[in-house]
């Protein structure tokens, strides 16, 4: 039988290292035996760099693949990131927002605190059930300098600059993992006859062999799109953003204060971006050239900003909203741009580059009989998981009251939204998400907790039984105290954000 031993990565970027290091760290055990990780990457294709926030799940995959948290932070520019916060949304008013926070509702797991809420009503619902709005707040991060590398007091994510993460993972890889680097723009795609890629040729003349391609090639999707033929699926139908401004903003002040959450707001026929680093802001327009110019949207990107904005150079990226009909077919299979992309509005880019990595190297077919059944997996559990976003993407536009512009009442009509969710807003007028209602899939990327937040952040209401909050309603309170008390002591033992980064500059974490 055909062993599955050479590993090829076309393309490199954030999806092409991180695949690699996921993959080879899984299988180091399987080196000496004639493994290999191959990542093939052109020296003249540069990094878009736009995407630099993530979820949570990078740290474990960081650890995983054994990088040090403190040089991550160190060489990557990164900062913390709690949640996101999302003003304007709901109203368009200018003092109006919530909170998509990291952390789970206080006992979440004993207790749905969603039906207690809605009959008091007397905060917003992340402060109700979560200390990590207030600690966004205060400009807090989420853990102290004792606290071990990859552990925190808060759930936390990261911001980070995206080219110096791709050169990181460069470097860790092919030093610590052993995934040999070919640097070389490829010339050709040689099939064999039943269709799988066989070998790529590069310009200097290397054709090289592999037993399993991963297209990492960003838009141009060399692999699963050129050579496999595999259609795109578009969805800006339901997502109409299709362009980016993007710029980098410089602080006044060297010590000025580093927000610690991702703060998204709603413009006219988009919404900006604004990421907060050690040295800068990275700060966007996402917007529909359908119903708003680029000339506007820029002048909303440069009032946003103020008079930092006067000499800045604003770069234009399009968007193309949608995935691959077929993500995995014969020997190729494609992660990152490739697969497809949508807008950044909940970070899902690098996490599904997480999730597709992860499941590659936990089931990579051992021979090439068994490949076509582990496709066939990937591809429905991958389908799934970018239809689930594509919902969970579209609810924010669905719940707004806003009526200003085409744009959002465009977003409210019916045949622009999903089935499934349109589905699960019904539902939800009269029972909340909670625990497994609905997401009980080990695919499913946003938790109830997530559509608790954005649902009830927006206003949505419940028509929740009198009956069922009587019942724990002593649980409820007793819950309620204990979120209170968390809220108070983190308030008063979490260092300031940028205070943190820069004690991880000059002093390090406590390793692992």
């Amino acid at each position: 039988m055909d062993k599955v031993d050479s590993i090829v990565i076309v393309g490199g970027g954030t999806a092409g290292w991180l695949t690699a290091g996921v993959i080879a760290a899984r299988h180091q055990g399987r080196r000496p035996h004639g493994f290999s990780v191959t990542l093939v990457e052109s020296p003249n294709v540069p990094i878009i760099g736009v995407g630099e926030g993530t979820w949570p799940t990078l740290r474990s995959t960081l650890r995983k693949i054994g990088v040090s948290e403190t040089d991550f932070f160190r060489e990557c520019d990164a900062a913390f990131k709690q949640g996101a916060r999302f003003n304007r949304w709901t109203t368009g008013e200018a003092d109006e927002g919530y909170y998509h926070p990291l952390m789970l509702p206080q006992g979440f797991a004993r207790l749905n605190l969603v039906p207690h809420w809605l009959e008091n009503g007397d905060e917003s619902f992340c402060d109700a059930v979560t200390p990590q709005g207030r600690i966004c707040d205060q400009g807090l991060a989420p853990k102290t300098i004792a606290t071990p590398e990859y552990e925190g007091l808060a759930n936390y994510a990261y911001h980070l600059d995206a080219g110096k993460f791709s050169k990181f993972l460069t470097k860790h890889c092919v030093e610590k993992l052993g995934v040999r680097h070919v640097l070389a723009d490829v010339s050709e795609v040689v099939q064999a006859p039943n269709g799988d890629v066989a070998c790529v040729k590069t310009a200097d003349g290397q054709a090289i062999d592999g037993d399993l391609f991963i297209d990492c090639t960003g838009f141009k999707a060399l692999l699963i799109e050129e050579a496999m033929k595999v259609p795109f699926r578009d969805c800006n139908d339901v997502l109409f953003c299709d362009t980016a401004l993007a710029v980098q903003v410089p602080y006044a002040d060297p010590s000025d204060p580093v927000a610690s959450h991702t703060i998204s707001t709603a413009q006219s026929a988009g919404w900006i971006w604004d990421i907060g680093l050690p040295t800068r802001r990275g700060v966007g327009h996402v917007f529909s050239s359908s119903h708003v110019d680029a000339d506007h949207a820029e002048r909303e990107l440069r009032d946003y900003i103020g008079p930092a904005a006067r000499d800045l150079t604003v770069r234009r990226i399009p968007i193309r909203s949608g995935h691959r009909e077929t993500f995995w077919k014969g020997n190729v299979v494609a992660v990152g741009l490739a697969a497809g992309f949508l807008e950044p509005l909940e970070a899902s880019a690098i996490v599904l580059i997480e999730l597709s990595a992860k499941m590659i190297a936990e089931q990579l077919p051992p021979n090439r009989d068994v490949m076509d059944v582990i496709a066939r997996r990937f591809n429905d559990t991958t389908a799934y998981r970018w239809g689930r976003i594509i919902d969970f993407l579209k609810l924010h536009y669905t719940l707004t009251k806003r009526t200003d512009t085409d744009f959002w009442r465009d977003n409210t009509r019916a045949e622009t939204i999903p089935d499934r969710l349109q589905g699960l807003m019904e539902l939800w007028k009269y029972q909340t998400p909670w625990l497994h209602d609905e997401f009980d899939r080990a695919e499913e990327v946003f938790p109830a907790a997530s559509y608790q937040y954005v649902l009830y952040g927006m206003g949505y209401r419940t028509d929740v039984p009198p009956g069922d909050v009587a019942a724990e309603r002593e649980l409820a309170q007793r819950v309620r105290r204990e979120n209170d008390a968390l809220t108070a002591r983190l308030l008063a033992g979490l260092p300031g954000h940028r205070d943190l980064l820069s004690k991880i500059s000059q002093h390090a974490m406590m390793p692992v």
